[in-house]
């Protein structure tokens, strides 16, 4: 599937495992929802997230999941460590990547002013197919239930 146009967010629904050709920085501009699963294969998954100010993606650790993030719009301040409790920090903004190894404690703050927009590919899958929370309450609720 190709998407293009102005109204990207209208067309976009997780078609993984098929093949996908699509502007990735169009799209992550354009999703408004905390986290909106753009693509899950059997092996690998990307997930849109938009992040406001003030507000993060919550601390968290992947035992088995390696994740790439990239900074779309906005700026953040990356939280990451082995140990939870003694974390490094790195200022990144727009055209960042960050890569998070499994098991590294990690946490991406928005420090800017404006909405964070970034995207994230796991592997392996982390979320269900389809998924979409429109915030990060509804992102946490629906992790507590799985």
């Amino acid at each position: 599937m190709y998407l293009q146009g102005e109204n990207y967010m209208e067309n976009i629904q997780d078609t993984g495992p098929n093949p996908l050709v699509v502007d990735i920085e169009q799209v992550t501009k354009d999703n408004q929802n905390y986290r909106t699963t753009l693509w899950t294969g059997n092996h690998l998954q990307i997930t849109l997230m938009s992040i406001e100010p003030g507000k993060d993606i919550g601390l968290e650790v992947h035992q088995s999941v390696d994740q790439f993030l990239r900074i779309e719009e906005g700026e953040a301040t990356v939280y990451f460590g082995t140990d939870q409790n003694n974390l490094d920090t790195q200022k990144a903004e727009e055209d960042f990547a960050i890569v998070v190894p499994a098991g590294y404690w990690h946490n991406v703050v928005n420090t800017g002013e404006e909405t964070l927009k970034i995207y994230s590919i796991y592997s392996p899958v982390q979320h269900p197919h389809g998924t979409v929370h429109k915030t990060k309450e509804e992102a946490e609720a629906s992790e507590h239930h799985s």
